[in-house]
C-alpha cells in the first residue's frame, strides 16, 4: 500500500464587489466563499443585487501537503476553520476586473507569511464542511506529533581551567593580571 504524498482538489473563489466607501476607491474587491470542486471559470457573474456583485473569480487547486499537516491543524483549530485566498492587482488596466486571485491555502503558515507583504491581499474565507473532513482526513492520515526534548546542561564542570584571564597569546606562569616583561634591548650607552 502507497500513501500519497499530496493530495488536490479543484476549489472555486466567489468574490463580492461592493461600492467603496472612499471617492478614491470605486470598488472593494472581497472574496467570501469558495466552491469546492468547481468547473474553471473567469470572473463569471453569479449573482447581482443592485450595485453588488458576485463572480465566480476562478477557480485554483487547493493542494495539501504531507510535510504541512501542523499548520492544516493550525487553520483547522480556529474559531472558525479558513482557508487562505491571496490575491493580487491585475496586470493588465483595461480589464473591468482589477484583481487576480493567485493561491489558495490552507496552510495558516503560508497565510501568514503572505500576509507580510503589501504587494498582495490575504483574507481568510470560511471552509464548507466537506472541505473540513476532505483536509482533517489529510491530516489523520499523515500527522505525526513531535515530541519535545528539553536540553539538558552537561554535568562536566567547566569552571576548573582558568581559560580566558588575561591575553590568551601571552605566556605567563605566575601572574595573570601582570604587564608583560620587556626583554632589554641592546643600547649603546
Amino acid at each position: 500500500m502507497t500513501v500519497e504524498k499530496t493530495r488536490s482538489m479543484p476549489v472555486g473563489v466567489v468574490v463580492r464587489r461592493l461600492p467603496g466607501v472612499t471617492r478614491w476607491q470605486k470598488w472593494s474587491w472581497r472574496p467570501v466563499s469558495l466552491l469546492p470542486g468547481a468547473k474553471a471559470a473567469d470572473w463569471e457573474v453569479m449573482r447581482q443585487e443592485g450595485d453588488a456583485v458576485e463572480y465566480h473569480a476562478a477557480t485554483l487547486n487547493l493542494e495539501l501537503y504531507r510535510t504541512d499537516t501542523e499548520a492544516y491543524l493550525t487553520a483547522l483549530s480556529d474559531k472558525v476553520p479558513s482557508i487562505y485566498v491571496i490575491m493580487r492587482p491585475a496586470e493588465e488596466v483595461d480589464r473591468d476586473v482589477p484583481m487576480d486571485v493567485m493561491l489558495l491555502t490552507a496552510s495558516a503558515y503560508e497565510g501568514q507569511d503572505y500576509a507580510d507583504t503589501s504587494d498582495v491581499m490575504v483574507e481568510k474565507v470560511p471552509m464548507p464542511p466537506g472541505l473540513i473532513a476532505w483536509i482533517r482526513d489529510f491530516v489523520e492520515l499523515h500527522h505525526e506529533d513531535e515530541i519535545f526534548i528539553k536540553r539538558k546542561r552537561d554535568k562536566k564542570r567547566i569552571d576548573l581551567k582558568e581559560d580566558g584571564i588575561g591575553d590568551a597569546r601571552i605566556r605567563q606562569i605566575s601572574d595573570v593580571y601582570r604587564a608583560p616583561s620587556r626583554k632589554p634591548k641592546d643600547t649603546l650607552q
